[in-house]
């Protein structure tokens, strides 16, 4: 059972206006630094992503992308809302079982399956979606040894999505290094590789590309593609496409100007899925598998400032995080973000300061020139819009990992607690002696 912090409605409603007070009282419990999970953001955000696009085609399914944040508690209330769990690894899958979703509603990727990840999943009617050739043969043996069975997998697919003759992947790759190549032979060479299995057959298609600018443009290209390659391929046995994740969620204005909102994605998307398949009762399911726009903006960042120094003529305001905590990519943007001051001083005059972490690194820069009035120590800052990859790509680096506070109407409670030198040091894992 989660242990309530706050009281009473009022006590909430005080917290929400991010008083001074309210946030010392929580670093009392939970030290100078902690995450803030927002459930009834977490529950609007799905809510959006899931009207936009089942608005405009009905068998549409959010596969929730474990590795954007796979805080337990989180990734369990998205399975009561009815999304799907996306897992990339054998941890991530058993994960989804041990919080209880039905095995059937896992959509297993990832770029290394196991023998044994691959029958486990097959055995448990997940939905497999197979992205190198050598999971082909652990495919095959499995139809050998289950002749009773009817198999059903996915293929991951890796074909052109360029635009005018530009790359739009992540960092200006050219090639991506995912799935199955449909250009070079290979996915003729697979499919007729599994034509001959009696009791096997691929029901759907996955294309997951990573891309820098999260264009609408190439999300209908994508489901273009599979569109097509499903109709030359496997109409008869097919079951869904599923155009992978990556899209924009509701972005800040300060980080991204002018980000295509979920109607835009969803119009360019479903309409394409409409005219490619125009009988409703025999339309294929439509998968998306959001990361960030489901948890990006459900989490904050309170660090604590521990103190302030000027170096040469620059200002530095040294906080109880690292860079780790609330930008895992390391990119040069600021976060929004707020300073709560124990004390207001309008007559203070505004200096130019960085917000600088607890690490030895020189690169461990929280925010970069910024300009007001410098926070003082014991000041609070809460950085905003944290919750994608934070968790995940949190290194145990230096500092134990902080505590996440989850709130939901008039509660707070923890969901996960402040590491100790137990968990960060296992006792089962390192040796002392």
């Amino acid at each position: 059972m989660m242990k309530s912090i706050a009281k009473s409605k009022d006590s909430y409603s005080e917290y929400e206006e991010n008083t001074h007070k309210n946030i010392t009282q929580l670093e009392e419990e939970f030290g100078s630094s902690f995450y803030l999970l927002n459930l009834e953001k977490l529950r609007e955000n799905y809510k959006k992503i899931d009207q936009a696009f089942k608005s405009r085609y009905s068998n549409f399914i959010i596969g929730y992308s474990y590795k954007t944040n796979y805080v337990p508690y989180l990734c369990k209330e998205l399975a009561k809302l009815g999304a799907y769990s996306e897992v990339v690894s054998r941890l991530e899958y058993d994960l989804a079982i041990k919080i209880g979703v039905d095995p059937s509603k896992i959509i297993f990727n990832g770029p290394l399956k196991t023998k044994d990840d691959i029958f486990n999943a097959l055995n448990n009617n997940s939905k497999v979606n197979i992205d190198s050739i050598y999971e082909i043969d652990f495919v095959k043996e499995y139809c050998r040894r289950n002749q009773q069975k009817q198999v059903k997998i996915g293929l991951r697919l890796n074909f052109d999505i360029f635009e005018d003759g530009v790359s739009p992947l992540i960092e200006g790759h050219e090639v991506c290094r995912f799935g199955i190549c449909t250009e070079n032979g290979s996915m003729n060479d697979v499919m007729n590789e599994l034509k001959n299995i009696n009791n096997l057959r691929v029901v759907g298609l996955h294309g997951h590309f990573s891309t820098s600018r999260r264009r609408v443009s190439t999300y209908s290209k994508i489901t273009k593609s599979l569109c097509k390659i499903a109709k030359s391929y496997l109409f008869d046995h097919l079951e869904y496409i599923d155009i992978g994740g990556g899209i924009f969620g509701e972005v800040p204005k300060s980080l991204i100007d002018h980000a295509p909102t979920f109607d835009d994605y969803a119009e360019a998307v479903c309409s394409i899925m409409n005219q490619e398949f125009p009988n409703e009762k025999e339309q294929p399911a439509l998968i998306l598998e959001p990361g960030i726009a489901m948890v990006a903006n459900a989490f904050n960042f309170v660090a604590k400032v521990i103190g302030t120094k000027m170096i040469r003529d620059i200002n530095f305001v040294l906080v109880d995080g690292s860079i780790h905590n609330i930008k895992p990519t390391m990119h040069s943007k600021n976060l929004p973000m707020k300073i709560i001051r124990k004390n207001n001083d309008d007559t203070k005059t505004a200096k130019k300061f960085h917000i600088v972490g607890y690490t030895c690194l020189e690169k461990d820069y929280l925010a970069r020139e910024l300009e007001e009035e410098m926070p003082e120590i014991n000041d609070f800052i809460i950085f905003e819009n944290v919750g994608a990859y934070t968790i995940v790509f949190n290194p145990p680096f230096i500092k134990e990992r902080p505590a996440i506070i989850a709130k939901d109407k008039n509660e707070l409670f923890v969901v996960r607690k402040k590491e100790t030198i137990k968990q960060f040091f296992n006792e089962e894992l390192y040796i002392f002696s």
